[in-house]
């Protein structure tokens, strides 16, 4: 496999991942729009007199602005590029750990 193949592969692997993660972001969104109005209907018809469905509208309405949030990479933290960083750093202090135990062992 030359590189130009495993750079190709992971450029469709980036991007399948990418449309099954919007997807999914989609399909909450919807379930949060088509599920909204039974919610409201339920609470007004069972006990109008106390809304409980503001507490469940506004706290699955702020999980899809998370989701949004976070399939967009709208954030500054948690994006590819600081999971890049941690990955890199978990890295660096497994290699440390090593050379240190490897080293320790030498002298035993």
């Amino acid at each position: 496999m030359t590189e130009k193949d495993f750079t190709e592969a992971d450029r469709y692997y980036d991007a399948q991942k990418r449309v099954k993660e919007l997807r999914e972001f989609y399909e909450h969104l919807s379930v949060y729009v088509l599920s909204t109005p039974i919610v409201i209907i339920v609470n007004l018809m069972t006990s109008p007199e106390y809304l409980w469905f503001i507490w469940c509208v506004v706290g699955w309405g702020m999980a899809i602005v998370l989701h949004g949030l976070k399939v967009f990479s709208f954030p500054p933290f948690f994006n590819k590029k600081w999971e890049d960083k941690k990955i890199q750093e978990f890295l660096e202090k497994e290699n440390k750990r090593r050379l240190e135990s490897n080293h320790g062992n030498k002298f035993e």
